[in-house]
């Protein structure tokens, strides 16, 4: 079986082509100062008609969304909810649900229509997911405090965890590393989380991302590299 994995980010489109659990292509395309403005769409139209697939999963980490608990079932209000984190268009864009029952906790978001309909007018079984539902049905936990990081290209998006309940959830568009440690920090004196009690986590762009994880070093005492992508290895498509 053939399968085409696509992860878009704030400024990016990863794709992955699968076989049978095998790898065999991986490839990222990101927005520069160069680029035109249909770039990513360019490139998801050169993605879709490069072979046959048999199924297509797709993964949006892009932070228009809004986290609530299993249950809610109240979906007209799905934009609303999601226009107090970030400005949300229901003529542009398409309304999402993922639920994580692990964490009893479901995400709103929204992708783009453009993109949507591209991927739909294939024609073959596509499923889609938010990577705050992935990442944190991924995440390995205890029963105390926790910070999850999972690290993008100019993104990231973070868990706090305190006895196996999900405490925040954020996902950050920034362009700069400090920007990561200042908002981790600052997410940590807000919610009451002592620096020497707290258990850090990170995953994804580690490597891409070394001066943020050196940083983070200086102030934390318990830090772990749970994942490092590598090519042709990625934390939220794997």
């Amino acid at each position: 079986m053939n399968v085409l994995n696509l992860l878009f980010t704030k400024d990016g489109l990863i794709s992955q082509i699968a076989r049978n659990k095998s790898i065999l292509e991986e490839k990222s395309y990101f927005v520069d100062e160069d680029s035109p403005e249909d770039f990513i769409a360019g490139k998801l139209d050169e993605v879709l008609i490069k072979q046959r697939f048999d199924e297509i999963h797709v993964v949006s980490a892009l932070n228009h969304f809004t986290l609530m608990p299993e249950g809610f079932s109240d979906h007209e209000s799905g934009f609303d909810l999601i226009a107090y984190n970030a400005p949300a268009d229901s003529g542009q864009e398409e309304l999402m649900l993922s639920i994580n029952r692990k964490f009893k906790v479901q995400f709103y978001y929204t992708f783009p229509k453009n993109f949507y309909k591209k991927i739909k007018d294939v024609g073959i079984p596509v499923h889609f997911n938010f990577s705050g539902e992935k990442f944190l049905n991924s995440v390995n936990n205890k029963n105390g405090k926790e910070i999850h990081i999972n690290l993008y290209h100019n993104q990231c998006e973070f868990f706090a965890v305190d006895r196996k309940q999900v405490i925040l959830y954020n996902n950050l568009d920034v362009s700069s590393e400090v920007d990561f440690l200042y908002f981790i920090m600052f997410t940590l004196s807000k919610l009451g989380f002592g620096i020497n009690e707290t258990s850090f986590y990170a995953y994804g762009e580690t490597t891409e991302n070394e001066t943020f994880i050196s940083e983070l070093q200086k102030f934390v005492k318990n830090l772990k590299i749970v994942f490092d992508n590598l090519p042709n290895k990625n934390f939220i498509l794997n």
